[in-house]
């Protein structure tokens, strides 16, 4: 087939966050298309218009904001304005088409009742781009509709009847004599079905029985051209094998120990993780379904990592010393030059997930500043002390299976065997010696630690809800489908003069939360200047190991505390029930859906979709999705880091900001007024091998140390200032009340840890 036969598609991204899932929908339908994707204000519509004649086909996408304002809808209001000599055919979806109605004389409206993320049967004749499409239920996204005055040059083609919540509502329209579509609803939703691919392929269809009937000529491609679109989408190539080659010096040694039921609390303690002077990192599963825990072994000499925003420079400390190194493009590329050189050849279990490398913490802001880096954040005192990326480079590691009950004791240093046979001692010792049983004194020790009863802030409730109340305005003007909102609650602890002062408080705590918190993804990382101790239900985002690569993120939304009374079926009935609860899924998933296409195109899937799982105290509503690069490809700079490309472009965690993420953002941004640090970002390892693990920082608490001796005689007399970041996704169906109660709640789930209550 001659390159001018190739279906070129112009797609026109109004910064949404479901562009790539319907890029991919696109691809999909229309059989070896090639897609350009450009934002609605990249390229003044005088430069785009003469490239249009290159295109077979406009996809105008869906958006955040109305199709009347200039600034939510850019270079879109022209393309229904073209010269005769330009015209071409176009297909919008919701924003896309609203804006096509609007510009032939229809009336923009608000719904009674705002459809966000909910399923609808839509209505149509079965003509145009419904032509052999038979049912169609279909997710809908939109507080904002439009009907047409009957004058208009323009065909209604489907509905949706919402009877007495808003009666019938226009989901589709043509143009009577242009070749110009549109949708209300998303056809690339995961839940959509019957008016997807089809409508994609029958608008296809239409649209080269326009071009042939009018005679219009699409020009040969021009490579200069994509100095003003981009390269096509996705952006893969053929794998390189000379690129993935990992330094041949490099290797895991490993001892495996049978010692089911040994006690981490005590290894860790055996460790010295009661100097609170020193780094320690713990990543613990210390309940179902978690399996693996983590012990970082750290030396004077392992390299740390540390970046805040603005910098130009990253601070590394290390066997060389303290320095700065330039950053070079950002802070990814530069901890992605470092991964690769650390790379290993071999030796490692294939079984056990971390053989080595990074572990910590990056702060919420640091996937803001990724996502919005015109966006300043609203830095404070507090956000200038804890960096960003905060990442130690583990040489020697533990890994405990709780399932078969092996210990697994690695290192990455050269004949290090003496250590690995010391410490594999140790592990035996506590073994034999059964000290299985966890300490129970934790909490009466976290009360001898301090001179008083901690003081507790909360959040204050009005201010609150008045924020609850003030995001609903946004979702009902069509700025976002939902929004997570924060506040932080600030717990001030006064140390006991008359208690041993090198113990370490911090520890106390953190075995405290996860005897009365137990959950999968736990974590003790004291990282100076930071402290994070986390009882996290969530995992982020997964990643194997080469030449597998799969990535896997499992957004949480939904949740049901454990007691007598509640069975699965109940909680299956309250969750899977809920339209509220599967909605506020259904947005992240979609939103993850494009994230992940937006790095390994096509290749995304939802093995789970609001599947509900027991875990220790709760049932969850957890989403599954999935996505892996082809076969034989790679990414345009590497290709090496595909989970951790996945992670740059899926920071922040949309179950912790909403839909479009780029506009509930910059709405956070305003609507919080103060940086959320640590909280809601991600911690977790970035593996040698290739592989990685990072849990949402939820129900977690984390404190700033002024320095390495922050338990000195100096800061005897001192409190210490712990942060615990909480909120809830707020949708047009939440209850401001109920929302407050329900981020009071997981304070409460953290707070008994200081012996203190809400």
């Amino acid at each position: 087939m001659a390159i001018v036969d190739v279906p070129r598609i112009l797609f026109i991204d109004s910064y949404d966050s479901f562009t790539f899932n319907l890029a991919a929908l696109c691809r999909r339908a229309i059989p070896g298309c090639i897609v350009y994707i450009i934002k609605n204000d990249a390229i003044s519509f005088d430069k785009l218009r003469p490239l249009l004649n290159q295109f077979h086909a406009v996809i105008i996408g869906p958006g955040p904001g109305s199709p009347d304002k200039d600034g939510d809808i850019g270079i879109v209001k022209d393309m229904w304005n073209l010269e005769t000599d330009h015209i071409l055919p176009v297909f919008g979806v919701c924003l896309g088409m609203q804006s096509l109605a609007l510009a032939f004389g229809a009336t923009l409206k608000r719904l009674d009742v705002v459809k966000h993320g909910q399923v609808s049967n839509i209505v149509h004749e079965g003509n145009e781009i419904f032509k052999g499409v038979e049912h169609v239920q279909a997710v809908r996204y939109h507080s904002l509709h439009v009907s047409l005055n009957g004058d208009e040059p323009l065909e209604a083609l489907a509905w949706a009847d919402d009877q007495e919540d808003n009666g019938w509502v226009l989901m589709a329209v043509k143009h009577t004599s242009k070749p110009f579509w549109g949708v209300q609803y998303h056809p690339e939703s995961v839940r959509t079905c019957g008016g997807g691919g089809d409508v994609i392929r029958n608008f296809w269809r239409l649209a080269k029985l326009w071009s042939t009937v009018h005679a219009r000529r699409v020009e040969p491609w021009v490579s200069s051209t994509e100095a003003f679109v981009g390269r096509p989408w996705p952006h893969l190539r053929t794998a390189s094998s000379l690129s993935r080659s990992p330094s041949p010096d490099r290797a895991v040694a490993t001892c495996v120990l049978e010692c089911p039921g040994v006690s981490l609390p005590t290894l860790c303690e055996k460790l010295g993780v009661g100097e609170e002077s020193s780094d320690f990192v713990l990543l613990e599963s210390a309940a179902q379904p978690g399996r693996y825990s983590i012990v970082g072994c750290l030396l004077p000499s392992t390299p740390k990592v540390t970046y805040r925003i603005g910098q130009h420079s990253i601070h590394i400390v290390d066997g060389d010393g303290d320095r700065t190194e330039d950053l070079g493009e950002d802070v990814w590329t530069w901890l992605s030059a470092f991964m690769r050189k650390k790379r290993v050849c071999g030796g490692g279990h294939k079984e056990v997930p971390f053989w080595g490398g990074f572990m910590g913490f990056l702060s919420y802001e640091l996937g803001v500043h990724s996502l919005c880096p015109t966006l300043r954040p609203r830095l404070t005192e507090e956000h200038d002390h804890h960096p960003d990326v905060n990442l130690v480079f583990v040489e020697r590691s533990i890994v405990i299976d709780s399932v078969t009950g092996r210990a697994y004791v690695q290192s990455l240093l050269p004949h290090d065997t003496e250590w690995i046979a010391t410490i594999a001692a140790q592990i035996q010792d506590i073994h034999s010696t059964s000290i299985t049983t966890e300490d129970s004194s934790g909490r009466s020790r976290v009360k001898a630690l301090q001179a008083r009863p901690p003081t507790v802030v909360l959040p204050d409730k009005e201010s609150y809800i008045q924020r609850i109340r003030d995001a609903q305005d946004y979702l009902l003007s069509g700025d976002s489908y939902e929004l997570c909102l924060t506040a932080p609650t600030r717990i001030s602890i006064t140390p006991s003069t008359e208690t041993d002062r090198s113990r370490s408080s911090s520890w106390d705590l953190y075995k405290t939360l996860r005897k009365r918190n137990p959950a999968p993804h736990s974590a003790y990382l004291r990282l100076h200047p930071s402290t994070l101790l986390s009882s996290s239900p969530e995992r982020f985002l997964s990643f194997s190991r080469p030449p597998a690569g799969v990535c896997q993120l499992r957004p949480i939304k939904g949740t049901v505390r454990k007691a007598p009374a509640v069975t699965r079926a109940v909680a299956e009935g309250a969750l899977t029930g809920s339209v509220k609860e599967v909605a506020e899924n259904l947005m992240i998933v979609d939103l993850i859906r494009h994230d992940l296409h937006g790095v390994v195109g096509d290749d995304v899937t939802v093995p789970q979709f609001c599947g509900v799982e027991e875990y220790e105290t709760v049932w969850q509503m957890v989403s599954v999705i999935e996505g892996r690069l082809p076969n034989g490809t790679q990414l345009d700079d590497d290709g090496l880091d595909i989970g951790w490309e996945v992670l740059r472009q899926s920071l922040p965690p949309g179950s912790m900001t909403g839909a479009p993420k780029k506009r509930s953002v910059e709405l956070l941004s305003n609507l919080e007024g103060c940086p959320r640090n640590i909280y809601s970002g991600v911690f977790g390892y970035w593996d040698v091998g290739g592989g990685g693990d990072w849990s949402v920082t939820i129900r977690s608490c984390f404190k700033y140390i002024e320095d390495s001796q922050a338990q000195s005689a100096d800061a005897e007399s001192s409190s210490e200032e712990w942060t615990l970041g909480a909120g809830g996704a707020i949708t047009a169906l939440s209850d401001p009340e109920a929302e407050w109660e329900e981020m009071i709640a997981k304070v409460q789930s953290v707070l008994p840890a200081f012996a203190a209550t809400a």
